[in-house]
This record gives structure tokens, C-alpha cells and sequence, in this order.
């Protein structure tokens, strides 16, 4: 069994939406946090399955957000 590193974000229409972290451009949504888990492990799955690749072995560390005024 391997761990992924999942981002979670809301988008402006309220749906969520999910990155994996160890495999670019592994991403999915829903409109609750159940069915995106759900869809994020079936993407998981289908990317590995695609591309027949390892994930990149990283250990999350952490995630931070910096107010910058522009």
C-alpha cells in the first residue's frame, strides 16, 4: 500500500477540488468531501494504470499560506 499526499481546495463554486501531490496532474472534484475521496483514490488508480509509473518518493513536510500584497 502506498501514501499519497492529497491538496484539497474549494473553488468559487463551492465544489471541491482535489491534487495528488506525488503525480502531476492527478486531479478530481466533487461537491462533497466523501465523493472526492472516492474520486481521488479512481484517479490514483487510473494514473498509475496510464502512465505505468512509480509515484515520486517524497514525504509532505507542510503546507503554508503567505499573504503577499500585490
Amino acid at each position: 500500500m502506498t501514501k499519497f499526499t492529497i491538496l484539497i481546495e474549494q473553488g468559487e463554486d463551492g465544489y471541491l477540488i482535489s491534487e495528488v501531490l506525488e503525480l502531476p496532474g492527478c486531479r478530481t472534484q466533487a461537491k462533497n468531501y466523501d465523493e472526492l475521496l472516492k474520486r481521488t483514490k479512481e484517479a490514483i488508480l487510473l494514473n498509475l494504470e496510464t502512465k505505468k509509473q512509480a509515484p515520486q518518493k517524497t514525504k509532505f513536510l507542510s503546507l503554508q499560506q503567505l499573504d503577499v500584497e500585490a
